[in-house]
Parts: structure tokens; sequence; C-alpha cells
């Protein structure tokens, strides 16, 4: 579950995009102030928070609080340019997806940002060196260092689980394994996926198989698709566009994600010719952004539009808010 923000919440399908009021937009032409970093300086508290990203500076100060990776990582940069803390997860558009015309308070004079005014990483942390198990007998066990397996070990989607626990960065395995409160429901999910069973044809030549289908108007090399998640650079560099690739490969479609780490651009220019994609999407507050994006999916080809519906706020994840609490406490 995502958020559109000045704070507002991205809920569910109108019955026409523009059922609702339009919120008021910058006229047509109108281009933003230019800001000097020192003007964007200024702004570094909770109660008053500017950040610079992709050379334009955005009013953060209510969008902190609700940040889905934690207040801390809003707030500590506040009245800097956090774009080098930001690119390696978010895409370069992902603020006009989420915030008000209005929060964007201008773009920022490249010639003032200073070395001073660059929001730094923090030094990675070295790993937690691992305890010695003890057996029954009390004896202690030397417990190995984790080495990746290789690709062909993989025998079945829980191998890939197993792998992603144990070399993803916590806070990163927390986003993508958590469910809401006391994951109830993430669970039964699991019970519900096993109860599904294949009935067997019996007698029948089995010498040619083929798994080959069509689904809302895209084929595919068996039934199933990749569906949409948030923020795929948060497992790996390639992202979405990676995903774009293996699923040509696999000769499935894939579902894009409104929320990705990738530009809806660059996940489109990935694809391979007459590749097909379904997209997902979050309608937000702001009716004439979302009309805008649903048109260049239609643009581009795209076969199916998925629409959220059960998103009225941010899940209460608890083993991702313990990973930002540890954070913010070290």
């Amino acid at each position: 579950a995502e958020q559109a923000f000045d704070v507002e919440l991205v809920v569910a399908v109108p019955d026409r995009l523009d059922s609702s009021p339009p919120l008021p937009q910058p006229m047509a032409g109108e281009s933003l102030r230019t800001l000097s970093m020192e003007e964007v300086a200024k702004h570094s508290t909770k109660e008053d928070c500017w950040v610079v990203l992709y050379g334009k500076a955005y009013d953060l100060t209510k969008f902190g609080k609700v940040h889905p990776g934690g207040a801390h990582l809003i707030y500590d940069n506040a009245g800097k340019d956090a774009t080098a803390l930001f690119d390696p997860i978010h895409p370069k558009d992902i603020m006009e997806k989420l915030l008000k015309p209005a929060l964007t308070m201008g773009v920022v004079d490249p010639a003032s940002i200073k070395d001073e005014h660059i929001a730094k990483a923090p030094p990675p942390k070295a790993a937690a060196k691992k305890k010695p198990a003890v057996a029954d007998g009390g004896q202690s066990v030397e417990v190995m260092e984790f080495v990746k397996p290789p690709l062909a070990a993989m025998l079945n989607t829980f191998d890939f689980e197993s792998v992603a626990r144990e070399t993803m960065e916590p806070q990163a395995w927390g986003y993508y394994s958590s469910g809401g409160d006391d994951e109830i429901t993430l669970r039964d999910n699991h019970l519900a996926f096993q109860r599904i069973t294949m009935r067997p044809r019996i007698l029948v030549n089995v010498r040619e198989i083929d798994m080959t289908t069509s689904f809302l108007g895209a084929s595919g090399s068996l039934p199933l698709y990749f569906t949409a998640t948030a923020l795929a650079k948060l497992a790996h560099k390639d992202g979405e566009v990676g995903i774009v690739r293996a699923a040509k490969k696999a000769g499935v479609p894939y579902m894009l994600p409104t929320l990705s780490s990738y530009t809806l651009d660059e996940m489109l220019a990935a694809r391979a010719p007459g590749q097909e994609l379904f997209a997902q999407l979050y309608v937000n507050p702001e009716r004439s952004r979302t009309a805008e994006y649903v048109k260049k999916l239609e643009a581009a080809g795209v076969k199916a539009l998925f629409v959220t519906v059960d998103a009225p706020q941010l899940g209460r994840r608890e083993k991702d808010m313990r990973n930002k609490f540890t954070q913010q406490g070290s």
C-alpha cells in the first residue's frame, strides 16, 4: 500500500477520472522559479523541510512524517541535495507521482550547490558477527558464513526466498517479506494458494506438452505473469528493467508497477519488439496526473490496466517498522 501526499491517500477508482473537481494546477507554460541552494538550506528542520532531488527542491515537511522508508531519512537531509541517496532505489519522477505540484518549490541553480550541501551516505555497517551455535550436548558448533548458491540450485520459489533472506539488506528484506500487523492475512494467503490443486487428465498423450495461453489480450508461454511490486532496486540494481527483460525471455507478461525504481519511460524502453506488458495503477488524487499516466500506457500499447482499490492507508508492517526503529536508534 502506498500514499499520495499533502497528505492524501490513493483510495479507489472513480467512475470517471474527472469525477472530482480538479485541484489547482500551474498555468500552461508556467515555469518553476529558480532557487539558490543557500535559500533551500534555510528550510532544514522537521517543521520546515525542503529537500533537493534531481535539481528540484520539494517541500517534504508533511511527506516526511509518513515516508515509507522512515521519517529520519527525510528529516536528516532537510535543506540538502539528497539525490545521491535517493537515486539507488527510486525513479527520477516519483515525486511527480506522489506530491501536489504546489510542493515543488523550484529549480535549483546547479552553480550554487556546494559540497556541504550534498547529503552523504552513512558508512556501511560491518556485518554482525555470528555467534557459534550451541548443540544439545553443550558443545559449540561453528556457524559457517552464508555462500550464495548458483542459480541452478534454485529448485522452487521458496529457495529464492531463503537466499534473499540471507543476502538482502535487513530493511529491504523487511519491506519485501512483511505483512500487516500480526501477518494473519499473509499466512492465510499462503494457505489459500496451497489449497489450489490441479485435476489431471488421464490417458492423454503427453509426448508433446504445450502450456501456451493468452489472457487479457496478451500471450504467454504458461498461464502465469510477473505481477507488480514496488521498488525492485531494493533487491538488485537492474530493478524493473531487469524484470522486463526476464519476462521477455520467459515468454510471459510483466505488470509494470506505479511505484517503481525506474521511470515508466525507462521500463518501456527495455521492452523487446512485440513484447506485451500489463500495468498497475494507484489512482492519484491529482486526477490529471492519473489521466496523463494512463494515456501514456495506452499509447505504449500496454495490454491491460490493474487498478489498486484496497489501499486506503499504509499497512502497519511491524517487521519493517522494527528495522526503521533500529536504524534510527543507531
